[in-house]
C-alpha cells in the first residue's frame, strides 16, 4: 500500500511523457503516387516537393464537392504562383465523362486526375467519403486531413504560413 501513491505518480509521469511524444511526433509522409490526369499526363507527387499540394477526393455526385469547388479554384489562383498546387482526384465510382465534363464546363484551372481502380484511396488511408482533402507540406509530409468541406480561412491561413 505505501508504494501505490509514488507507483500513480510514475504512471501519471509516464502518460505525460508519452502523449507529448506522441504529438511531437513527425506528421506522417505521403504516399508515392503518380497520379494520371484527365489528359493522360503523370503527376509524380515526390516530384512536387518544395510546394504545399493539396490532394483532394471528389465526385461529380458529392454535393459538399460541388459546392468547395469554387473556392478551391479561387484559392488556387491566388497562391499557385507562390508554390501551391491541387491535385483534384475523381473516385473510381465517378465516370471518367462525367468528371471531363465538370472539369470543362467549371473551367478547372489545377490537375484533375482519375483514380480509375481506386489505388490513390486506398493509399490515401482507404478514402470511401468526399469530400477528402490531404495537404501535404513542402517536405512531402502531410500536414492536414481533412473529412469534409474545406475551410478556406483556415486553409488560407496555412498557406500563408507555409508558402512565406
Amino acid at each position: 500500500m505505501k508504494y501505490t501513491k509514488p507507483l500513480l505518480a510514475a504512471v501519471a509521469v509516464l502518460a505525460i511523457i508519452g502523449a507529448l511524444a506522441y504529438a511531437l511526433m513527425d506528421k506522417p509522409g505521403a504516399p508515392a503516387a503518380t497520379f494520371t490526369t484527365l489528359e493522360g499526363k503523370p503527376i509524380v507527387l515526390d516530384e512536387l516537393r518544395g510546394k504545399v499540394v493539396l490532394v483532394n477526393f471528389w465526385a461529380t455526385s458529392c454535393p459538399g464537392c460541388i459546392k468547395e469547388m469554387p473556392g478551391m479554384v479561387e484559392t488556387y489562383t491566388q497562391y499557385k504562383d507562390r508554390g501551391f498546387e491541387i491535385i483534384a482526384v475523381a473516385m473510381s465510382y465517378d465516370p471518367p465523362n462525367y468528371v471531363a465534363n465538370f472539369v470543362q464546363t467549371r473551367q478547372l484551372p489545377f490537375p484533375v486526375a482519375l483514380d480509375t481502380d481506386g489505388a490513390h484511396a486506398r493509399a490515401f488511408g482507404n478514402v470511401q467519403l468526399t469530400p477528402t482533402s490531404f495537404i501535404v507540406g513542402k517536405d512531402g509530409r502531410i500536414l492536414e486531413q481533412k473529412l469534409g468541406e474545406l475551410d478556406f480561412v483556415k486553409l488560407k491561413a496555412l498557406l500563408d504560413r507555409e508558402l512565406s
